[in-house]
């Protein structure tokens, strides 16, 4: 249950996932930027309770239709139904054909005019918030699969992707069974809330450079809201993209905001993914941690996101921007117990790998 996504930590989940449950004595896991919910999901698939966070609404609706809904409590028959009823909908030109279909070329007309009339429908029905989520990310998974991008919203390609001409249609995703909770928070004033207090290990994957994901997933934040904003440029993005900026998108503010969070998590153990395109160094990053407790890293060799080995293109055919290099190290960074730690991490420590994270 996950959408394309930069930053996806696909190949990575069961690393990380393994790491964090050789841990003694971790039940409760936070994911303070949860993103698409992928590595939520899969703590939450081994059991574990999971609070995942993330301000942006496209990922809370994903958090409360993966993590905090609960497959055993809910009606699946009820949710097929509705599913089978909106995808009979017949299409009509509304926002999101206009402006995503004719105004700019991220779907075909014939797949835009079927969101319009989903999105509509969806809040027309007796849900509950929980029912209302898994629809409106089942919506979105559909939309994710005949859109026609390199998996960012900065632009569109400049022929249609092959996937574009597939029909939309909605089928029930995956549901994990247990009990979870979804938070739509500023990952700092969440932590300094006491949000972590009763998690045994905070998981931290913040953005780590100018690149926005308000802006890189626009429609996905305005598909989830249903607000129809004004939008602007090629793209269309929404005209609040930049008043949306997290600080962690910013250079000057990235290491102070940083540095806050990390002071004010609670849990015994911090396990941190970071990237070495970051805007701090690996040895800086240490040095913000060794407070917190015994730090040991490990890392993976991967190849770039698929836009940026290829170029990004504008719909004019320009490339704007250009192939700096090919692969990049995800570091894992794992903060507690000295002997926990080293124990957690002796089985990850000697199997380099080469990875592909590409988006999804």
């Amino acid at each position: 249950m996950t959408i394309k996504y930069i930053g996806s930590k696909r190949t990575l989940v069961p690393r990380i996932i393994d790491i964090a449950t050789a841990l003694p004595e971790v039940s409760t896991v936070c994911d303070l930027f949860t993103g698409t919910t992928r590595v939520a999901q899969g703590f939450k698939a081994r059991g574990l309770f999971v609070v995942a966070n993330d301000i942006a609404t496209y990922s809370h609706e994903l958090a409360l239709a993966s993590i905090e809904a609960d497959r055993d409590q809910l009606d699946i028959e009820r949710l097929q139904a509705w599913i089978t009823m909106l995808n009979a909908l017949p299409g009509y030109r509304g926002y999101y054909t206009k402006t995503f279909c004719e105004d700019s070329r991220y779907f075909m007309p014939f797949n835009g005019m079927r969101i319009d009339a989903i999105r509509d429908a969806i809040d027309g029905l007796p849900t509950t918030r929980h029912e209302r989520a898994i629809l409106l990310v089942t919506l979105m998974l559909a939309a994710d699969r005949v859109d026609s991008t390199t998996g960012l919203q900065m632009a569109y390609l400049k022929q249609w992707a092959k996937r574009a001409s597939n029909p939309l249609e909605l089928r029930l995703p995956d549901l994990l069974a247990g009990p979870g909770k979804a938070v739509c928070e500023d990952a700092n004033a969440f932590v300094e809330a006491g949000g972590t207090q009763n998690v045994d290990l905070t998981y931290v994957d913040p953005p780590y450079n100018q690149h926005s994901y308000f802006g890189n997933y626009h429609i996905w934040e305005s598909l989830m809201r249903h607000d129809r904003p004004e939008v602007y440029g090629i793209a269309k993005k929404r005209v609040d993209t930049n008043a949306n900026r997290s600080v962690f998108n910013s250079s000057v503010k990235f290491g102070d905001a940083f540095a806050r969070l990390l002071t004010g998590i609670e849990s015994r153990f911090i396990l941190v993914s970071f990237n070495n395109e970051g805007y701090i160094s690996q040895s800086d990053l240490i040095k913000l941690l060794e407070p917190k407790g015994y730090v040991q890293d490990v890392a993976v060799d991967f190849k770039r996101y698929v836009g940026a080995q290829i170029g990004i293109f504008n719909p004019s055919g320009e490339k704007v921007g250009k192939v700096s290099h090919l692969r990049n190290k995800e570091h894992l960074f794992l903060v507690g117990d000295e002997a926990a730690v080293k124990e957690a991490l002796a089985p990850h420590a000697e199997q380099p790998e080469q990875l592909a994270l590409a988006i999804g």
